[in-house]
């Protein structure tokens, strides 16, 4: 029995790193609204977990009590199972998450072949409940009883109060000044592309997106939409008005050597492509909007950065620098043809079903967030609402081009915006991360993106004639935690 309870413990450890770094760090499935039937089937597989874990610490299930125990493990599978299906029906899981399931899923049936001949020899005697106690292993499957329940009575809840909330409204965006207009969108599927591709869409536009994952998606639009994996199908003879270039792999994530040329030749492959499809392109658009970032003036504390300002050289924003300046030189070749460009420069877009937001609301739904470091650093942000609609507001004015600040007129710095946060997600916002802290646990990606920071504000969107919906960061978060 004591070799059955070490599996259960390793079971137990392998389902709380699957739910931490998959369901809540990487997936943040709470927070996404299209999770809403996987998070009730966590909820309810999790009540039979606590059981089974309490149970087999604790006590044997002796006579009809045994067929009951093991109902309950098969009632288990195939919740296990369901929970597969809907996986694959409404998210790509990333590689990691299925290398746990697989491994959950052996450790499992090594699990229930041991627990087989045990459950007939408990259905043979009278049935009854009779204690046992395997020392620090009963306490650990108690511990582990706690934890699984109070998580999934957890994502039941949240789960359950997905499907009780009203549809989210179509995105109030302004109508572009060309009707039918032809568009092609490198990384319309992410975190800002899909909602503006969405847009462009209901206006009645022709959109091409270029994307990795054709199986999926598709099924993430509503109306027609065409799907390329890759520019070379494009024939020299197809004609777009407007490119808007926005692939490229997050930058939040610890930076390692394999990481940080992923994250730079995500950005850099995808932009040459789509310049050598511009070249050779009989048909040359108006404008191509393509993706750059804040992080190309460097950090500084003290200054305030406009798109005329030239970039501060603290070695702590080397490598963001370094991004932007290549992925803007690279797209810079379309001027040469006469193609106006614009350089979206953003800061930190808030939604909490992508970028970094959704990485912070881990510890702020448990209480345990607060600034980082000394919280002086700046925090230039924007409402995802807002970026879109500046997206919108560059391509309908033509006298627009060079680099543009998208980011709210109103920076705050990580103190204000935790409190906000906060506040927002109704939690307290006291415990601050310290510096070394912040290092250990991120890496150089720590240093250069959250413990450093500018301020930047958007001064061609604002002389063009912009207007932002939302200026301030707290009614930004109040708005993105009402949905």
């Amino acid at each position: 029995m004591e070799t059955l309870l070490i599996l259960f413990a390793i079971q137990g450890l392998l389902g709380a790193f699957d739910t931490i770094y998959h369901h809540e760090l990487t997936e943040r499935l709470p927070w996404r609204r299209s999770a809403a039937n996987e998070l009730k089937l966590h909820g309810i597989r999790n009540f039979f977990y606590s059981i089974i874990f309490l149970s087999l610490g604790w006590m044997a299930w002796h006579g009809i009590f045994a067929w009951v125990f093991a109902l309950m493990l098969v009632i288990e599978v195939i919740i296990t199972l369901m929970d597969f299906v809907e996986e694959d029906r409404t998210r790509k899981l990333p590689a990691t998450e299925r290398v746990t399931h697989t491994i959950l899923a052996l450790n499992y049936g090594v699990i229930l072949a041991l627990l087989a001949p045990i459950l007939w020899q408990w259905a043979q005697q009278p049935t009854a409940f009779t204690s046992m106690n395997f020392g620090a292993l009963s306490w650990l499957m108690t511990l582990y009883a706690v934890g699984v329940f109070i998580w999934g009575w957890r994502d039941l809840l949240r789960g359950m109060s997905w499907n009780k909330k009203a549809p989210m409204p179509a995105l109030k965006i302004d109508t572009l000044s060309k009707p039918r207009q032809r568009f092609l969108v490198t990384g319309g599927t992410g975190f800002i592309g899909k909602p503006l591709c969405q847009v462009l869409i209901d206006q009645g536009h022709s959109v091409t997106i270029l994307t990795r994952n054709m199986e999926n998606a598709g099924g993430r639009f509503t109306g027609a939409i065409r799907l390329i994996s890759s520019l070379d199908v494009l024939s020299d003879h197809e004609r777009f008005d407007v490119v808007i270039n926005l692939a490229g792999e997050p930058i939040s994530q610890r930076w390692t050597t394999k990481s940080k040329a992923a994250i730079l030749g995500s950005r850099i492959e995808t932009t040459k492509a789509l310049v050598a499809f511009l070249i050779r392109a009989d048909h040359k658009p108006d404008t191509l909007i393509s993706g750059s970032a804040i992080g190309i003036y460097g950090t500084d504390e003290t200054m305030v950065f406009t798109e005329e300002t030239i970039p501060s050289n603290d070695p702590a924003g080397e490598f963001p620098r370094e991004i932007c300046t290549r992925w803007e030189t690279e797209a810079r070749e379309a001027q040469t043809m006469g193609i106006r460009t614009c350089f979206l420069r953003t800061g930190v877009v808030l939604g909490t079903d992508g970028g970094a937001l959704a990485q912070m609301l881990f510890p702020f739904e448990f209480g345990i967030g607060g600034p980082m470091g000394n919280g002086k650093q700046w925090f230039s942000w924007i409402h995802r609402d807002d970026l879109i609609r500046l997206i919108i507001h560059l391509i309908n004015d033509d006298a627009i081009e060079g680099a543009v600040n998208a980011t709210a007129p109103e920076p705050v710095t990580n103190k204000t915006f935790s409190k906000a946060l906060g506040k927002a997600m109704k939690r307290p916002a006291v415990l601050p991360l310290p510096a070394f802290q912040v290092k250990l646990l991120f890496g150089q990606m720590g240093q250069s993106i959250l413990l450093a920071g500018q301020k930047v504000l958007p001064q061609k969107a604002i002389e063009s004639g912009f207007k932002f919906r939302y200026t301030t960061i707290d009614a930004a978060l109040q708005n993105i935690f009402m949905r």
